[in-house]
C-alpha cells in the first residue's frame, strides 16, 4: 500500500508540477527527462506510448509500453477525407483505439519514440486534442532511457566482452585454416596455442551467452511484441481542445493572406517535410499530387530536433534562433503541416508550445488532405 502511495504521489509531482531538467523552456511541464522516467516504469496508472512504426517497436521499445504508430494516427479515406477533421479520429474510433492500448482517462501517458521527436509529438497532439490531460513527452525517447539504465550499462558490458572472446576464437580459427590452406606447417607448440585458445574463449563465450541472457531480463529497453490488456476509455467532448489542431479550411484563409499580404501576413505556414516532398519529386501513400501549399514556409522538422545529443528538441536558445531566421514570431498566427500532421508538423508546434507561442495549430489533414484536394491550389 505504502509502494501504491508513493507512485500516485510521483505520477501526481510529474503531472502537476514543471520540469526543472528543462528549466530554459517556457513550458516546462511538457517534457519529462529520462531520469525521472526511469522510476514510472511498470508503475500503475502510468502507460509509455511508442510513436514509431511496429518494426521498430519490436526491435526496442521501454518494458510494458505500447505502440501508437504516428504516422497512423490520423484517419483519412483513400480520398484523402478526414471525416471528424480537424479531430485525427471520429470520437468512437478514438475511444475503441486509445483503449485498446491498456489506457483510461486516469493514466499518465508518456510519448515517445527513438530520440529524434516527432513521433513522439505526434502521440502528444493526438491525445492533447481529445483533452487528455496526464500527458508527457520523453526527451531523448527510447536512446536516453538506454544511456541512464544501470542494466543496460551492465548488458553492453558483457556484450563487448563476448565479442572480444569471439574476435579472440575466429583469429585463432583464421591462423589455422590459413596455414592448412598455404600447406604451411605449424610446430606443435604453435598448434596447441591456438587450439588453446579456440577452447578456453569458446568456454567463455559460452558462459558469457548466459550471462547475457540473464542480464536482459533486468533491461529498461527491451525486444519483441506488445503486450497489452485493454481498457475502456471515454472523451468527454467538453474536454476536446482544438487550440493546437486545425483543418483545411483554416489553412486555406492562411494562405491566402499569405499570398495577399506577404510578409505583412499575420500568418506563417510551415512545410516540415524534406525538399523531394516539397518539389513534388516524391509522392507518399495514395495522395494524388505531390507539392507544397503555395506561401508555406520551408522549415524541415530536423532544424529544431537536438541530433547532436540525441534529444527531442534543441536548447530553447537555439530554438529561438532557429525560428527568428525564418521570421516565426509570437505575433503571427502559425500552422505546421508533413504528411499527416502527427509527427513532423507536430514537432513544430510542440516546440512552439515550449517556447511560449500561443497562436499554433498542426494541420491534422496535412499533405494527404491537401493534395487530394483538387479545390485546393499547389505549388512545385
Amino acid at each position: 500500500m505504502k509502494n501504491l502511495l508513493k507512485t500516485f504521489a510521483v505520477v501526481a509531482t510529474l503531472t502537476l508540477t514543471p520540469l526543472m531538467a528543462a528549466g530554459e523552456y517556457v513550458n516546462n511541464d511538457i517534457l519529462i527527462s529520462a531520469e525521472d522516467a526511469m522510476g514510472l516504469v511498470g508503475k500503475k496508472n502510468v502507460m509509455f506510448v511508442s510513436g514509431d512504426s511496429d518494426d521498430v517497436y519490436k526491435l526496442g521499445h521501454i518494458k510494458g509500453s505500447v505502440e501508437m504508430y504516428a504516422h497512423h494516427l490520423h484517419h483519412s479515406d483513400i480520398t484523402g477525407e478526414m471525416h471528424c477533421a480537424p479531430l485525427y479520429r471520429c470520437i468512437d474510433d478514438a475511444e475503441q483505439y486509445i483503449g485498446s492500448k491498456g489506457i483510461d482517462n486516469d493514466t499518465l501517458v508518456i510519448a515517445y519514440d527513438d530520440f529524434k521527436g516527432p513521433n513522439a509529438t505526434g502521440v502528444y497532439s493526438f491525445f492533447q486534442s481529445y483533452g487528455h490531460k496526464n500527458l508527457k513527452i520523453l526527451n531523448g525517447g527510447r536512446n536516453a532511457m538506454m544511456q541512464v539504465d544501470p542494466a543496460q550499462a551492465k548488458y553492453d558490458a558483457i556484450k563487448d566482452e563476448l565479442k572480444a572472446e569471439k574476435s579472440n576464437s575466429k583469429a585463432a580459427k583464421k591462423e589455422l585454416k590459413n596455414a592448412a590452406q598455404e600447406k604451411t606447417k605449424l610446430s606443435a607448440k604453435k598448434k596447441a596455442e591456438l587450439d588453446k585458445i579456440i577452447s578456453v574463449s569458446e568456454k567463455a563465450q559460452k558462459a558469457l551467452e548466459a550471462k547475457l541472457k540473464a542480464a536482459e531480463k533486468d533491461l529498461i529497453v527491451v525486444k519483441g511484441e506488445e503486450h497489452v490488456t485493454p481498457k475502456k476509455y471515454k472523451i468527454d467532448q467538453k474536454n476536446i481542445d482544438l487550440s493546437f489542431i486545425a483543418a483545411k479550411e483554416e489553412v486555406k484563409h492562411a494562405m491566402e493572406d499569405i499570398l495577399k499580404n506577404g510578409k505583412d501576413s499575420k500568418f506563417v505556414i510551415i512545410d516540415a517535410r524534406g525538399m523531394a516532398e516539397i518539389i513534388g519529386e516524391r509522392k507518399m501513400d495514395n495522395v494524388a499530387r505531390g507539392g507544397h501549399v503555395p506561401g508555406s514556409t520551408f522549415m524541415e522538422w530536423n532544424k529544431i530536433s537536438d541530433m547532436e545529443n540525441k534529444k527531442s528538441f534543441k536548447s530553447a536558445t537555439a530554438l529561438k534562433e532557429v525560428y527568428a531566421k525564418y521570421g516565426i514570431t509570437k505575433d503571427k498566427t502559425i500552422y505546421a503541416y508533413c504528411m499527416v500532421g502527427a509527427g513532423r508538423g507536430s514537432e513544430h508546434i510542440t516546440a512552439l508550445k515550449l517556447l511560449g507561442y500561443e497562436n499554433i495549430k498542426v494541420f491534422t489533414g496535412s499533405w494527404d488532405v491537401w493534395g487530394n484536394d483538387m479545390n485546393l491550389p499547389i505549388k512545385k
